[in-house]
């Protein structure tokens, strides 16, 4: 099998738990023979590409740095987990200034080393408010920078199909739109079970009312879930699926998710968040999604508290005021 393509491939971050997944699972794809490992940590990301080489991967070009103009130059696609991880009793917003400095950082190491990248994906949390960040100072157009989102649906999928006792894949139209976190919106309306409506079955003997609100709950603190049975927050599902998003704007298999994308649009402006998503070689589009009367007004909830962290950035300094944005990136 050949690569996808011989572009090269950024992993920031490449020292820790999801950047080393990521690189793996990158090679495993063939996506591309060139990878570049970039990370702080020098004695983690020699660790990992220690391992790289002991897979025995063929006709690969590894290569692994901690400086970000030879990290950078020439690259083609950026995948960065590059911020603090949450830890347990934490949510995704108490990462917001720390992380969103190192974001700012991202941005402009885009915009200085590698203008001509095609595409970048940022999942350190909170993603919408980090990714958003590195839109705005990369210089990038509002196609090229995506975040991870794809968790909540495939969380949501998982959790259905444990509680109707069916196969992960037989469960269809999954989907959570707006904020990754807590305040993510759960499409539900859309969703079947073996090919029967979830609208028809809640209510009934298999799964009643209340049954499918703590579904939904369950959902939307998945993350937490994780840092509670592992003790540390997850990251072998962020590795793969934000891998599966660079393999579909490298032109290979159609991604199956929402991703988090800049929106402006006359309902909702300015903000980054999980919308209806086609990625593919020309970057990222998408269109509002569908859902029920409930679903758009959690929908708009989401976007509302989204806004609130957004200017929670204006006034720490991070991002200036929304209408100065222009003037660093003429795209927006």
């Amino acid at each position: 099998m050949a690569f996808l393509t011989d572009d090269k491939l950024v992993i920031v971050g490449a020292g820790g738990a999801i950047g080393s997944t990521m690189v793996q699972t990158a090679l495993t794809m063939k996506l591309t023979p060139n990878v570049c490992l970039y990370d702080v940590y020098a004695p983690g990301m020699e660790g990992v590409m220690e391992e790289m080489f002991h897979c025995g991967y063929d006709g690969v070009n590894l290569t692994a740095t901690t400086d970000v103009a030879e990290a950078f130059k020439d690259a083609k696609y950026i995948i960065s987990s590059g911020g603090a991880p949450r830890k347990a009793g934490m949510t995704r917003e108490d990462l917001l200034a720390g992380n969103c400095k190192i974001a700012e950082e991202l941005g402009k190491n885009i915009k200085t080393y590698c203008p001509d990248v095609k595409h970048v994906v940022v999942i350190f949390n909170p993603a919408d408010l980090t990714g958003l960040v590195t839109l705005l100072y990369s210089g990038l157009k509002p196609g090229q920078v995506t975040t991870l989102a794809a968790l909540d649906s495939t969380r949501l999928q998982s959790a259905l199909a444990k509680k109707f006792g069916c196969k992960q894949y037989e469960v269809t139209g999954c989907a959570t739109y707006g904020g990754h976190g807590e305040q993510m919106a759960v499409f539900g309306s859309a969703v079947k079970v073996n090919g029967t409506p979830l609208n028809d079955l809640i209510g009934t003997d298999k799964c009643s009312e209340e049954e499918w609100e703590q579904l939904k709950v369950d959902v939307t603190k998945g993350g937490a879930k994780i840092i509670e049975l592992r003790g540390r927050s997850s990251w072998q599902s962020p590795a793969y699926c934000s891998v599966e998003m660079i393999r579909s704007v490298m032109g290979g298999e159609k991604f199956r998710w929402p991703a988090g994308t800049y929106v402006q649009n006359e309902k909702y402006n300015h903000i980054m968040m999980a919308m209806d998503t086609t990625l593919d070689e020309n970057g990222c589009t998408y269109k509002m999604p569908q859902g029920t009367a409930e679903e758009m007004a959690k929908l708009d909830a989401s976007y509302e508290h989204l806004c609130k962290m957004r200017d929670e950035l204006v006034t720490l300094n991070i991002v200036p005021a929304i209408s100065e944005w222009s003037k660093i990136n003429p795209n927006l």
